[in-house]
Formats: structure tokens, C-alpha cells, sequence
């Protein structure tokens, strides 16, 4: 059983590759999508590979492993003598980066993402998220909170225009709590929680999902022939991304440490005692998650909030 619960925020810093593994349109590799949204995904098997593959390199200064690995994640040539302490939600998609007319991007996000997110605030004990109070834009109508995103009141997304609806404060609740929250402290961080804080849009569940289908990072690639090291005869491709800026949210749970399969009564460690661990070890620290890693893609800053941690 999951007795201690957290909130994971992952924020993209490079282009993130969570490859789907078929394609089955014109995009040769493309990212995973849950089925019923569109939204990107990020399975919680590989944000627990990563955080795995993460921990294993992590020293203190003595040269000791930062994190108990094995009682966290699970032996990994015995997977069969006991699971892991720690658990990982899919991760879900909070905002997503929207090229703007007016101040280069905007965070755009809808009713259901936010919905979304609140529920997994209550089961992390989150405090103060501001679940409710978010007003219905429809698919011709955006919630804008600042002004200098607007060119003679509508705010034009690539190459749509969105009439201006006015926040009943909801919206700048939950913009304020996301800028206090899914980031980490420290001046590398301070611009974009501004910008959360002051440039997140409310769109309409289906313009999110529009935009989640078609602004994201399709690159073009050729395969090099090892033989004569030029572009082999139908080695064109194409691989998505998951653009930078976007936000992501997964759940992060704990138990008793195991020390036999099915076993968690005899563990040394507390399900909350795991959890923190987790939290001091990865909160505000940058993760590679996904694939594509040589070329600089998935790299992610994790960020944990609940327990009643969170603040407004």
C-alpha cells in the first residue's frame, strides 16, 4: 500500500522524446499520447528508469550513494526477490507552450487539465490548490490574464485569434499557485515563474487538444549509410518532441521498504522516510527522461509538492 503521496512536476528544458514506439501517421517516431485526450505522456516507467539511472551516479562527498537505491526502485538484476518502495503516476499534462503573436509563447491549458491536476493535488495532499472557480471559455474565447498578450483585445495564437474572456480570478489563482509551486526556487527559475504566473491561457478543452496535436516539435533526420558515411536511399525520418516549456504532472508514491516479494512488514525504512528521500535527492534537479539523449533531449527539472508542503 501507497501511504505517502507527492505531486512530481516535470518541466521541460530541451525538446523531451517519450517515444510511442509504432507510428501510425507521417511522423516516423512519435511521442506517447494518452488515447482518449491526445495530450502527451509520460509513462511512469520511464520516469522511474530515469530517476533509477539518475540515483545510481549520485555520490556525497565521501563518495556514498546519495539514495538507497535498492529499497527505492528495487534490486535491478533480482527484480524477483522484492519491488521497490517508490511508485510513479503516468505523468499528465498541465501546460503547453504556445507560440503567441505578443511575448513569444504563452502557457496554455484548459478546464480538464486543470481538473485534472486538482484531483491529483487532493490525493498528495497538496493544500490550497485552487480547484474550482475557473470560468468556460468557448472554442473561439481564451482566459487572459495579462494585456500585453492582446493585439486589439484578442490574443493570437499562430495562426488563430481568440476573443479576450475576462477571469473571474480563478484562473490568476491557479497561475500564482503553478509559479509558486511546479518550479523550484533559485534565479535560473525566476523568469519563467513570472511568466507562468502573468502568460498562463485558459483555453477550450478542444483548442488544447488542437494545439497538442500540431505545435509540437517535428524534426527532420537522415540516416547515415555506415559503409559509405552518406544519407542512405530512404533514410528520411521524422521525430516528434515534446517542445521546452512545457509542464508536465505525475503522481509520486511511497510504501514501507520491501526485503521480500510481498513482504513490507519486516522494511526499515517508512513510506514517508522513502518519499523524502526522493524529494531531497531530484527536487530542482535537472533529469534526463526519454530518448535521444546524445542530441541533448529530455532534459527535465522535477520538482515535488504535497504532504502539505504546498503554499500559495
Amino acid at each position: 500500500m501507497f501511504t505517502a503521496k507527492k505531486l512530481m512536476f516535470l518541466y521541460a528544458v530541451t525538446p523531451v522524446h517519450m517515444g510511442a514506439g509504432t507510428a501510425l501517421g507521417v511522423i516516423d517516431n512519435p511521442i506517447q499520447r494518452e488515447v482518449h485526450t491526445g495530450h502527451p505522456v509520460f509513462a511512469g516507467s520511464g520516469i522511474k528508469g530515469a530517476l533509477r539511472h539518475e540515483a545510481e551516479g549520485l555520490k556525497d562527498p565521501e563518495g556514498k550513494p546519495k539514495i538507497n537505491v535498492k529499497a527505492v526502485f528495487g534490486p535491478e538484476t533480482n527484480a524477483s526477490e522484492h519491488a521497490g518502495a517508490a511508485s510513479f503516476a503516468d505523468a499528465q499534462l498541465v501546460a503547453f507552450p504556445v507560440r503567441s503573436l505578443r511575448e513569444g509563447y504563452v502557457y496554455a491549458t484548459s478546464p480538464g487539465a486543470l481538473a485534472r491536476l486538482g484531483r491529483l493535488a487532493v490525493i498528495a495532499r497538496a493544500r490550497d490548490f485552487p480547484a474550482d472557480g475557473l470560468p468556460g471559455p468557448s472554442d473561439t474565447q481564451a482566459v487572459v490574464l495579462a494585456d500585453n498578450l492582446l493585439a486589439q483585445n484578442r490574443l493570437i495564437l499562430e495562426s488563430y485569434a481568440f476573443d479576450s474572456l475576462t477571469d473571474n480570478g480563478g484562473l490568476k489563482e491557479v497561475a500564482r499557485w503553478l509559479a509558486a509551486n511546479a518550479l523550484p526556487d533559485g534565479d535560473g527559475h525566476t523568469f519563467f515563474r513570472n511568466k507562468l504566473e502573468k502568460h498562463l491561457v485558459l483555453l477550450s478543452d478542444t483548442q488544447l487538444a488542437f494545439f497538442v496535436r500540431n505545435s509540437t516539435l517535428v524534426e527532420p533526420h537522415v540516416r547515415i549509410d555506415d559503409v559509405s558515411g552518406t544519407a542512405d536511399d530512404g533514410g528520411l525520418f521524422f521525430t516528434e518532441n515534446l517542445p521546452p516549456e512545457s509542464l508536465m504532472v505525475s503522481l509520486a508514491m511511497a510504501s514501507q521498504e520491501r526485503r521480500r516479494k510481498g513482504d513490507i512488514g519486516d522494511g526499515k525504512e517508512t513510506a514517508e522516510v522513502i518519499l523524502k528521500s526522493l524529494t531531497d535527492t531530484f527536487s530542482g534537479r535537472p533529469v534526463q527522461i526519454g530518448g535521444d539523449a546524445t542530441t541533448g533531449r529530455g532534459q527535465v527539472i522535477v520538482n515535488f509538492v504535497g504532504g502539505g508542503d504546498a503554499h500559495a
